[in-house]
């Protein structure tokens, strides 16, 4: 069994910069994981997006707090804590946080079968 918690020294060691705004972790990547890419917090501020990028992989986003505007292949949608949004290997991505708060979002990414 693996337990990871935020604030252990391998989470804290993968800090970064996500697509131009979020600042993100790796809580469980490749060098665990077999199957699925991996599973990340990320934390992004007001007014602040991650920019439209495409990955290799499909994942998911899940809000746990904060809200914002997902676009996924031109399609926008409002999302708020308790939202997950699944996005497809190769589709284009961006969340915009447009509230007065922090976004916190979970990403879980899997190569696609």
């Amino acid at each position: 069994m693996i337990v990871r918690n935020l604030n252990d020294k391998e989470v804290i060691e993968t800090t970064y910069r996500a697509h131009g705004g979020a600042i993100a972790q790796m809580i469980l990547d490749r060098r665990t994981l077999k199957e699925i890419g991996f599973l990340a917090i990320a934390s992004l501020k007001p007014g602040k997006e991650i920019e439209a990028h495409v990955d290799p992989m499909e994942e998911i986003y899940f809000v746990l707090s904060g809200s914002g505007e997902m676009r996924v292949d031109g399609e926008a949608r409002a999302v708020k804590p308790g939202d997950a949004v699944f996005i497809p290997t190769g589709a284009s991505h961006a969340l915009l946080n447009d509230g007065q708060e922090e976004c916190i979002i979970l990403v879980v990414a899997s190569p696609a079968w």
